[in-house]
């Protein structure tokens, strides 16, 4: 009878504590950050920005926030993973182009020589990755790039690519879409690469994903069934200046918050500043070697300049600090 009874008050206890203890766990939006300036301005801007009354009150048709993702929203080291996608990709192609082993800079990456194919320009990473994302269909591309993404690890941490995604940002990705948020994904990479695998990981769905976009042809394959066939020839770059004129073009309004991570989305953060009300501008900054990397203005991949930094200092804009601000960095 004492046993009973003594359950019973425990069963009360518990029902009167746990629903509070709940509640507390539950009451933090960004777990994974820690308590500071840069966790309470995304805080103070969500209050701001969705409460009835408040002076910087924002309609919910227009809460529009954009990211960038290479090293805003997952891992860019040692190389960008689309563009390490790429380089498999020639590997597969190579039989049908023997002249590829002579000629630059299809033989420096056929070489295996990493520090050569690091030192590789732009123009030359643009010429690879044209022709490693075209001669197929859309469909078949996406396929492609689907196996590829199932098998390939990243080669530090040993883990798929898609797994290296930042937990703090995903948490401020679900934060704003509960408060009524659209967000977009607003990257120099290419958006058919990125729609892959955009819902899974983000929960964004493809067509929030703006991107660098290649031309396509209208044709008829097998059947007479009409299809789109990937061709060598850009659309579209999404990068630096050509992101605010990207978002104007796919979403036609301004962002009231965005997220960036390097010299690439200056533009982007200084378009939604110049809009009127309240906005939130942050950039993350990789200090982190012992969690992830550490890098800045000397880097070509993710580069952080001391001019953006000075910039974000004198306008206000939140500098993340991976190892400060970051209990955790991946799921």
């Amino acid at each position: 009878m004492k046993t009973k009874a003594l359950f019973i008050a425990i069963s009360i206890i518990a029902s009167l504590i746990m629903p509070a203890m709940a509640a507390d766990v539950g009451s933090d939006p960004l777990p994974s950050w820690n308590d500071g300036k840069t966790k309470q301005a995304i805080l103070d801007f969500v209050a701001a920005t969705t409460t009835q009354g408040s002076a910087d009150f924002v309609p919910t048709e227009e809460r529009i926030a954009t990211f960038d993702q290479d090293g805003t929203l997952f891992v860019e080291k040692p190389l960008y993973t689309e563009f390490i996608f790429a380089l498999d990709q020639i590997k597969v192609l190579v039989p049908k182009h023997p002249e590829w082993k002579t000629t630059p800079p299809f033989s420096t990456l056929l070489s295996g020589n990493r520090a050569a194919i690091e030192k590789l320009n732009p123009k030359d990473m643009a010429k690879i990755v044209a022709v490693s994302h075209s001669g197929m269909t859309v469909e078949q591309f996406k396929e492609v790039v689907r196996q590829w993404l199932a098998t390939a690890k990243h080669p530090r941490f040993d883990k798929p690519y898609t797994a290296l995604v930042y937990q703090p940002m995903l948490e401020v990705i679900n934060y704003l879409i509960a408060n009524g948020f659209k967000s977009y994904i607003v990257t120099a990479g290419g958006q058919d690469f990125v729609r892959v695998y955009s819902e899974d990981i983000y929960g964004i769905a493809p067509e929030r994903v703006i991107g660098t976009a290649g031309q396509t042809q209208y044709t008829y394959g097998q059947g007479g069934k009409s299809e789109l066939v990937k061709l060598p020839k850009v659309l579209m770059v999404d990068d630096k200046a050509g992101k605010p004129s990207a978002i104007n073009l796919m979403i036609g309004r301004r962002p009231y918050a965005a997220f960036g991570n390097s010299d690439g989305d200056q533009q982007m953060l200084e378009w939604t500043e110049s809009g009127k009300g309240k906005r939130l501008m942050m950039l993350v900054h990789h200090d982190d070697a012992k969690r992830e990397y550490a890098y800045g203005a000397e880097s070509k991949v993710g580069r952080f300049s001391d001019a953006l930094m000075t910039e974000a200092d004198e306008r206000g804009w939140n500098v993340i600090s991976m190892k400060d601000d970051w209990k955790s960095i991946f799921p």
